[in-house]
Parts: structure tokens; sequence; C-alpha cells
């Protein structure tokens, strides 16, 4: 007994000399995060009611669906099904496709087989027969040799998921495999911007510890952490959005990709000396709360942060992956999210404009509001990889206004694209839908673009100048409603101009009323805006002017999901649309619109709604301007005088987004904005009183400002 006690003693001393290397602990970390039995939690309940399936283009939507729990029916169909060179009869290997390529299914199954084999309690745990399986469809892999006409899959796709099923599977890997794997992962080299580096260092991570080099997880770990930063071209801005090629705002599509990766990694590199710095979890926390907080809503993610995937249940899958992202980095932030953003209480309320990405959000306890635009400074919207085919003016003022989040779910094959919410276009049916911009283009031919908050309340202001249309827009965002100005409207085209107000499904009655009076409602009829107002599903419309015609639609659409991403068969679907749009006709010259969105509305509120809390003092070329609550909020396009009261004028000699508070007659606060982000000082007089103010330098340009009314000149 004393000897076998000396023995474990001496043994226990050796391993505490020699500690589990590194390698092994990334390895262990692998197994815990893939093969964790977390099915009894909430989110995991949630995504096995929602899953995902297989048909997306989405890399992390794609890697949510390999968290679905081992399915038995899939498993025994992949062992049955498996013909004898390794292959499966229902995938197209011969696929061209660009995005959704379907070859990739054929790794994604192997992944899924090694999951069940190597996870303790699952039927198939180390079965002879799945291993068997496995080891047939990585031969087939192996010799295919197949190619995708899109450098994605073959260099960051297809080695991402294999290099998880190598790691999990590497102590059944026979000589050749392990070289074949190898061989693979070399696909993947260090390299590129943004999120795509950080994809293509994690590939080579991984090989690296198949091939037990440290020094290469090392470099590679370090390459990944670099991007943990904010203030490049690509990446995470200083407005806390995300960016990838080029100036673009891609929160859904790379910089969902971005937290959610680097979620994994921060498991992966856990319990080691490559674990996450604090600096560095604090900024990706940071990312979380000071960006996608604002972005989801209802547990789903508002669609102008989509980017260019707008497949079928995007908004909740890219939601859900956000989720499982915070909950694997920080406890306290996945709590935070979850109760403001995934559930009805909807408690972070406030109005932030992104002035680094031309986005705009505002949220309220019972509705939330988003406005994309675009400017010189920043692209719109991309179409690549058959991806976004109809998505031209996307972000051209598209306003959407969320209560429960169902607006306009997977409502994309039904939509008229050229009347996207908020939008002026063009409208013509017989000639071809243009094509988004490329990526080294810009979607509008101005920079004045811009917004200014006061953290509650906010404008945006956009000067739309595109393929010969002109339009000064703007927006003002309160507690209860949304007020929208349109001027200057102008084309150099026959083609009609028009201003989609509305276009989400249908949903119960559509009620009209002339003032208090309800008027008969006919599908797709011209009405007189003169005291007009709308009532559907809980939002009403309310116009401000008398001349010009509104159409009102609620009627079945046909469309076809092929026609928006490529990855889809052609097969039509319909269904239910209701729509408002302002038909501005042919050659407008210098057309003017002004109606307000209110959430929460039904017939009493809607008839009897006070116009005269929201007080329209211009909406012309120079300036648009509303006052509410004694606050005036202006766009001035021009410098130009306005008059707030019978007791204050206002002479703007800087352009720009103006928030002037009065109380008793007199001026309280100015703060400016300068959408242009040009300028360098603001000056106006108050009844004769000069005023000037330094604005932000820098990355911080376009931010607001706080004007002194004691620096009296």
């Amino acid at each position: 007994m004393k000897i076998s006690f000396l023995i474990v003693l001496l043994f226990v001393s050796i391993s505490n000399m020699f500690p589990k290397s590194e390698i092994s602990v990334v390895k262990q970390n692998f197994q815990e995060i893939y093969l964790d039995d977390v099915t009894g939690s909430p989110l995991m309940r949630e995504l096995v009611q929602h899953q995902p399936g297989f048909i997306i283009s989405d890399r992390v939507v794609m890697e949510l669906q390999q968290r679905v729990p081992f399915d038995r029916d899939r498993i025994e169909r992949y062992i049955k099904n498996l013909s004898k060179d390794g292959s499966w009869a229902d995938i197209n290997y011969n696929d061209t496709k660009r995005s959704g390529w379907d070859p990739r299914l054929h790794p994604e199954r192997i992944l899924e087989m090694v999951k069940a084999f190597m996870s303790p309690g699952v039927e198939y745990y180390k079965s002879p027969a799945l291993e068997k399986t496995i080891h047939s469809a990585m031969d087939y892999w192996f010799k295919a040799g197949l190619k995708c006409s899109n450098w994605y899959y073959n260099e960051i796709g297809v080695p991402r998921t294999l290099g998880t099923a190598f790691i999990l599977f590497d102590e059944y890997l026979t000589a050749d495999e392990r070289v074949n794997a190898v061989r693979i992962m070399e696909n993947s080299k260090f390299g590129m911007t943004g999120q795509n580096k950080v994809w293509l260092a994690g590939n080579v991570m991984m090989r690296a510890v198949l091939q037990n080099d440290l020094n290469l997880v090392k470099q590679a770990r370090d390459i990944i952490v670099s991007e943990i930063t904010k203030g490049g071209l690509e990446g995470i801005k200083d407005d806390w959005s995300f960016h990838q090629h080029g100036p673009q705002q891609q929160f859904g599509n790379y910089g969902l990709a971005y937290i959610y990766t680097m979620s994994l990694f921060s498991g992966i590199f856990a319990d080691t000396s490559l674990a996450f710095s604090n600096e560095q979890l604090r900024i990706l926390s940071t990312l979380l709360t000071e960006g996608y907080q604002w972005i989801i809503w209802n547990g789903k993610m508002d669609i102008s942060a989509l980017g260019r995937q707008l497949f079928s249940s995007a908004p909740l899958h890219k939601a859900l992956s956000l989720a499982f992202a915070a909950n694997s980095l920080s406890g306290d932030v996945s709590s935070i999210l979850m109760s403001n953003c995934f559930s009805d209480d909807n408690s972070f309320v406030g109005h932030k404009h992104f002035w680094q990405s031309d986005y705009t959000v505002s949220r309220r306890h019972d509705w939330m509001a988003t406005l994309k635009m675009s400017s010189q400074r920043v692209i719109g919207v991309e179409s690549l990889n058959g991806d976004n085919m109809r998505g031209y003016y996307m972000a051209d003022g598209a306003l959407y206004v969320y209560k429960d989040s169902s607006e306009y779910y997977d409502i994309f094959p039904l939509w008229d694209w050229r009347r996207l919410p908020g939008v002026t276009a063009y409208l013509d049916d017989n000639s071809p839908m243009p094509q988004p911009d490329k990526k080294d283009k810009y979607t509008n031919r101005t920079n004045f673009v811009g917004g200014l908050s006061d953290g509650k309340n906010g404008i945006s202001a956009m000067l739309l100048r595109k393929d010969g249309l002109s339009a000064d827009k703007f927006w003002f965002f309160a507690d209860s409603a949304i007020v929208c100005f349109g001027t200057g409207i102008e084309s150099d085209s026959t083609l009609q101009v028009v201003t989609s107000i509305e276009q989400c499904w249908e949903k119960g009655k559509v009620q009209v009323y002339r003032g208090a009076e309800p008027i008969s409602f006919k599908e797709g009829a011209e009405y007189d805006m003169n005291d007009l107002k709308i009532l559907h599903n809980g939002l009403g419309y309310l116009f401000f002017q008398n001349e010009g015609k509104c159409i009102i639609d609620a009627a079945k659409v046909k469309g076809n999901w092929h026609d928006i991403m490529q990855m889809y068969p052609e097969e039509t679907v319909s269904g239910n649309v209701f729509s408002i749009y302002l038909n501005h006709g042919k050659c407008p010259e210098n057309v003017s619109y002004s109606y307000m969105i209110i959430p929460g509305a039904d017939s009493d509120l809607l008839r009897n709604f006070n116009r005269d809390a929201y007080c329209i003092l211009s909406n012309d070329r120079n300036i648009q301007s509303v006052i509410h609550n004694d606050v005036c909020w202006a766009a001035v396009k021009n410098p130009s005088t306005l008059d707030l009261s019978v007791s204050v004028s206002v002479n703007f000699l800087t352009a720009g987004l103006y928030r002037i508070e009065i109380h008793n007659g007199k001026v309280y606060s100015v703060m400016y904005s300068d959408p242009t982000q040009q300028l360098d000082t603001v000056s106006f007089l108050i009844n004769n009183r000069k005023f000037t103010s330094q604005l932000p330098i820098g990355v911080m340009k376009g931010t607001v400002v706080h004007v002194s009314l004691a620096n009296k000149k």
C-alpha cells in the first residue's frame, strides 16, 4: 500500500513538473466548445425550434446550424445513403454557384458526423459504422479536389469546417488522412483585411494545432487579436459600427462573422498564454453594447444591417447567432442583450446616429425605426456572388418601422424594390432593375448626409443625388412619431418618380380617414392628401401637405427568392402586401412632401391626433425644420434665416444640422453636427448676436457639439 501511494505521489509530482502543453489545452477547448451538451439552455431551445437548415450562404448562420444538437435520423441517412466512392447522390458536386455552393454540404456532413461520433452520451458515440462512413467521406473529398469559382469557399469556408472536424477527430485520423488534412488547410494563408484576415488566420491556427506547431499557433493568434481594435479603415469603427469592403456598414455580414468568430477564439485560447487580454475582451463587449444592441428588435436583426445577405429567415438567424456570440464572450453582456433585444420588454431606448456609417436607429419601448443612407464617404450597398440582386435603392433613405419585428420578415421576394419604405426613386416596371453599385463606387453623389441626436430624439438628413434624380430628405424621430420631409425633388428622366412611405405584410384591416371621418378604401386607388390619414396594423400615416396624390394598396403579390438571392431555385411564392406611396409624376420640378408615421396608433388616436404639436417651420431647399416641445430641429443646407418665435430669430451662417431649445422666448441651448464632415467651425446669429464654436476633429468629425451660448461676439 505504501509503495502504491508513493507511485501515485510521484506521478502527481511529475505531472506538475510537466504541465499539459498549450496545444493540448487548445484541443481540449475545441472539444468542450463543439461537443458540450447545452441542449437545455434557452438559446439552444430557441435554435432547435428555429433551425436554419443548410440552404444558406452566410458562414455564421451555417455555423449556427452546426450547433444544432445530434439528429439521429440525419446521421442514419448519411450512413445509409453514402455511395461506394464516399459521395452522396443528393449533393450536386458539379454546382457552379458562387454563393450557396452545393458541394460545401459534404464537409458540413463530415463535421456533423464527427461531432456525433465524438460526443459521449450520443447513440453513435464511437460507432464503428459511423467511423467507417467518416473515413469514406473524407477520402472522397481528398480525392475529388473540388474547387469553387468563389475563392472564399476554397480558402475560408471549407477549411474552416473541415479544420474543426480534423481537430475533433484527431486521434482517429490515419497517417494519409493527416497529410491530406494539412494539404487542405494549407489553402488558407495569412493575408487580407478585417474579418477575412481573421478567418484566414483562424484556419492557419487550426492547421498548426494539427501539426502541433505551437509557434505557428501563436503567430496566428497574434494576427487574430491584431484586429481587436477600433478606428481602422475596416473593422470596428469609432462609432461602434463595423466596416468591410471599404467604408460600408457590415453589421450583419462581416461584422457578425467577426464578433461570432472572436467569441469562439476567446474560448479556444482560454486558460493558455494565448488568452485574450482584458482590454481585448472589453473592446469586443463594447461592440456588443454600443453597436449590436441597437440593431436587434424582438429577436430579429434590422434589415438595413443585414448587408447583402437577404436570405430567408436572415433577421432571425443572424440575431440568434449574435446571442450565441454574446453568451460565449460575457455572461453579463449576454444578459443585457437578451433582456433588451430578445424579449418583449425592449427596455433599451434611445436614439443614435452612426456617423461613420450614415445609419440611424431610434428605439422606444414599443417600437424601433432604422434609417439607412449613403454618401460619397459611405458606400450604401453591394451585390456579390449572386447576393442582393435587387438592392440598388437600399441606402437611399430606407426607413423601417418595427413593432413586433414581423412587419417585413421574409418579404424580400414580394417587394417592389423600387418602392422600399422611405425611398424616393424612379418607378418603371418595364426596365430592368438596376444592380447595386460595385464596392468601389458611391451610391450617392453628395456628402451632405448625417444625423444629430440628443440621446433620446434626433434628426437625419440626406441630399440624394443619384442617376439624375435629386431630393432633399429629412427625418425627425420623436417619442410618438416620425416626421418625414422631402423637397427639391427633380429628375432629368421621363420615368415616373415616387416616394414610398410603406411596403410591408398586410395585416388586418386598412382604414382610411379624411380628417376624423372614415372614407372607403379601394385597393390601388389614388387619394388626395388633403387631411388624409391611414391606419394599418397599429401604425398611423398622416399627411401635412394638401397637394399631390397618394396611392394605397393591399393586394396579393407573387415573387421569387431566386430574383433576390441566386442560390435559391426559381420557385414562385406569394403573399399579401400593404403599401403606400406618393407619385410625383414624370420630370418633377421642385416637388415636396411631408408626412408623419405614428407607431402605436389606433383609430381614435389617429383621428384626433394633434398635428400642431409638430410645427413645420420650413421645408424648402434652404431649410427643413420642425418644432416639437419647444425644440427646433433643422437641416440647414444654405445660409439663411429662420424665425423660431416672435422673439427669436436665427441667422444660420453655417450649413448643417441644428437642435435649438427654447424656454420662455429665449434660446436655452444649441447642438450642432456637420453632415459633410468637412467643416472646422460653426457660426450663427441669434437675434443678431454671433456665436462660433470649434467642431470635432479627425475621426470625430460629424459628431455632435454643444455650442456655448456664453461665447458671444
